[in-house]
């Protein structure tokens, strides 16, 4: 039996404002071919690893104020991203809803829980206190993490528990956290032959 969905489960979303422009197209029964470029090297970096290692194919374009901080290019793009998501998901019929994921590198370790659940909500913990203040690659600040789960839980509509379990470099943690979200959410959108309609005792997620 073929697990694959019968409709193609792909979105595009575009979002200009005055602070930035943003174009996302993800396909997420991809093989995690990606083109990112948000004009943040970092960011670039962890979403060419959020893409590869979930197996969604991504397709990013973004632009913004970065003259000003990088903020505002960051979160639009999670923003995008997460609606993306949510639209490609379709009425959620026969996925695996639930996805989690312990994920190491090197001296970090971190845990991601997902629930493609409808109902957005985001915790993020265990980071070491001054990681949100550390400039990862001169650009990104460490702060930028958990606002990046926090824009992505809630435009996509899911339930995201991010623990950083143990981490020391400041790279080597957002990385670790990046990957672990990569392999929940490979998880929670697959399809699962034995689903029959949405996951839910409810009927509708």
């Amino acid at each position: 039996m073929s697990t694959q969905p019968a409709a193609p489960r792909r979105a595009v979303v575009e979002r200009r404002t005055s602070e930035s422009s943003v174009t996302v197209e993800i396909d997420l029964d991809g093989t995690g071919s990606n083109d990112i470029e948000t004009s943040v090297p970092f960011y670039d970096h962890m979403l060419t690893a959020l893409s590869k290692h979930s197996l969604i194919d991504m397709r990013i374009r973004a632009e913004g104020d970065t003259h000003i901080d990088v903020h505002h290019t960051v979160e639009d793009t999670a923003i995008v991203l997460g609606e993306a998501l949510r639209r490609a998901l379709g009425d959620k019929a026969g996925i695996r809803r639930f996805g989690e994921a312990t994920v190491p590198l090197d001296e970090a370790l971190a845990h991601a829980v997902v629930d493609i659940s409808g109902r957005p909500y985001a915790v993020h913990t265990g980071e070491p206190e001054g990681q949100q203040y550390h400039l990862i690659g001169g650009h990104f600040t460490g702060s930028m993490v958990q606002h990046v789960f926090e824009s992505l839980a809630h435009h996509a509509g899911i339930c995201l528990h991010i623990t950083l379990l143990s981490g020391r470099d400041p790279h080597h943690i957002a990385e670790a956290q990046f990957k672990a979200l990569a392999r929940a959410l490979r998880q929670a959108v697959e399809p699962d032959p034995r689903v029959q309609g949405v996951p839910s005792t409810k009927g509708a997620l």
